[in-house]
């Protein structure tokens, strides 16, 4: 399907449905990321309570301290251990079959932090949050593939930002019920915990009624029938062939490997160029230093000079802006694309991070610094919702074929918790040497990030998972590939091919048009010689790609 003209999208209510019962698990995640932070001083005197009770004896402030880290940081590790597991349950009890599963765990979880105060045990608290991180590190997996799968390919973007829309709302859901107003308290705070097994429950209502992905049916399980009933159900329509062609023509890609593993992922030279593009997306997400300020946001406002009560409401304000501008970027990524939001995201972000650093800096010439220093980081969040909070999760996911896209998608979850997590272990003593010049390093990571995605990183709006692949199989993409053409890498120093001297594929043969536009003499960069597939490699590739999965 061309850039230019994507078919129009047939949104139904089974496709609604499906979507929003899936993005229950990620609205979790945002919600189980943000519950913890509000109620800390309570949690911490409920810890010396209890130390107390058992031992007679008042609790050392170091070693609350540390139950208290380890409540907070066991969700991430959680998040690693369902992360590298969900290629493997999404292959073995299917996309849909695998929500099911883990939403037992979100239950299990919710289950042991909200009965937390009534059995007075830190050690569950602990254990729901270790449960929790699990279940929510295998939803971003899962969630992100399943969505990719059922949706339509001219809304593929806006269903991929559903996910981190779920997120944000989770987020800012946990920051409004954990006010002292409402959920805040010493009386009600494991209330806060406890309705975290509201959204498994809806799920494991929902879910049931919902098709299973129709991709995984046609091309993982070889259950063309199923997989056409699936469809059907989701497109209200029984014109649903050319779908199931565009399936058949992946199918035969990857027939010789019907699943890889992720050791095969890492080590296979043929993924190495999606591979290293989905990690530094990933890793262009977590080391821009927004989790910074999610998890320290009212001790930034408060060093800029805001006071303590002004800054737990400025910090609401950063969740409402989360949820505000992923809904602007809805439409915005079926249009202006994956790579172009990433981008202006990226700058943004870099902009902005330069602000906020001279406001610190300048925060002793007067009190309209202060407001310098608030709107800089609003916006730095802006930037952040546009493009990486959402993109990484989606083009993981759109960039390798259904054989590797599994063990993939796990790999680029597992990147991202253990990047989440050591922000969140490392800013607060880098902080502590840096002050004033502690988001200096996110400065610099960011630029690098941009001119990564600037140089590698394709164009995927309004593509095939097929046509997608196809701009990988001769090496990197190049500048004419990332405006949505499919045109082949030619190295530098070495004459192109004319359309019809080049070998023959079953993609060309579909697609004359994309074949008569290669150009004669396409413009070499250095974009198309990085992360390239070596020229003595590239023959034998040609040769034999009919054979092989999709890169």
């Amino acid at each position: 399907m061309s850039e230019d003209a994507p078919k129009k999208a047939n949104v139904t209510g089974k496709l609604v449905v499906s979507m929003f019962a899936a993005v229950l698990g990620m609205f979790l995640f945002g919600y189980n990321l943000g519950v913890i932070n509000a109620p800390q001083k309570i949690v911490e005197a409920f810890i010396s309570a209890v130390y107390l009770e058992r031992s007679g004896q008042e609790i050392d402030k170091k070693y609350r301290d540390w139950l208290w880290a380890i409540a907070v940081s066991i969700f991430a590790i959680g998040g690693m251990v369902g992360g590298i597991s969900g290629g493997m349950v999404a292959n073995r009890f299917g996309r849909k079959g695998g929500m099911l599963l883990n939403m037992v765990l979100g239950i299990i979880a919710g289950t042991c932090m909200g009965l937390t105060k009534s059995v007075r045990s830190v050690e569950l608290l602990i254990l729901g949050r270790l449960v929790a991180g699990v279940n929510c590190g295998l939803s971003t997996g899962l969630a992100p593939m399943y969505l990719m799968e059922i949706a339509p390919v001219a809304i593929r973007g806006a269903a991929g930002t559903l996910n981190q829309l779920a997120v944000t709302f989770g987020l800012l859901f946990s920051q409004v019920l954990g006010i002292p107003l409402i959920l805040g308290t010493e009386e009600r705070w494991e209330y806060l915990f406890g309705i975290t097994v509201i959204p498994p429950i809806l799920q494991l209502i929902l879910l049931p009624t919902c098709p299973e992905s129709p991709r995984y049916l046609l091309i993982s399980k070889q259950e063309e029938s199923q997989a056409r009933d699936a469809l059907q159900s989701l497109r209200k329509s029984t014109d649903v062939e050319d779908e199931i062609e565009e399936m058949k023509k992946e199918d035969m890609a990857t027939r010789d490997e019907p699943s890889v593993s992720m050791l095969q992922v890492l080590m296979g030279k043929e993924y190495r160029l999606q591979l290293v593009i989905g990690l530094m997306m990933h890793l262009s997400q977590q080391f821009s230093g927004i989790n910074a300020v999610f998890f320290y946001s009212v001790g930034i406002f408060e060093a800029a000079g805001v006071a303590e009560d002004d800054a737990k409401y400025v910090n609401l304000g950063v969740g409402v802006i989360m949820v505000s501008m992923t809904l602007v970027s809805i439409p915005l990524m079926d249009k202006a694309g994956r790579r172009t939001l990433h981008l202006a995201g990226l700058g943004g972000m870099f902009v902005f991070s330069i602000v906020f650093t001279f406001s610190l800096l300048a925060r002793s010439v007067g009190e309209w610094v202060i407001y310098v220093s608030i709107v800089s980081t609003l916006l730095y969040v802006v930037f952040f919702a546009i493009g990486p909070g959402t993109i990484p999760w989606m083009l993981m996911a759109e960039i390798f074929g259904q054989g590797p896209r599994p063990a993939a998608v796990s790999i680029g979850v597992l990147v991202n918790w253990l990047a989440s997590f050591l922000v969140g272990l490392i800013f607060p003593p880098m902080q502590e040497a840096l002050k004033d010049y502690s988001f200096v390093p996110f400065t610099i990571l960011l630029a690098i990030f941009w001119l990564f995605t600037y140089k590698n990183v394709p164009e995927t709006k309004n593509k095939t998972f097929e046509e997608i692949a196809a701009l990988f199989r001769g090496g990197s993409p190049s500048p004419a590939e990332m405006e949505g053409h499919l045109v082949p890498v030619v190295p530098v120093g070495h004459e192109p091919e004319t359309a019809p001297q080049a070998p023959e594929t079953a993609k060309q043969a579909e697609m004359p048009a994309a074949a008569e536009a290669v150009p004669k003499h396409p413009k070499k960069t250095k974009s198309s010689d990085s992360l390239k597939t070596p020229e003595k490699h590239r023959s034998k590739e040609d040769h034999r790609h009919k054979k092989e999965p999709p890169a």
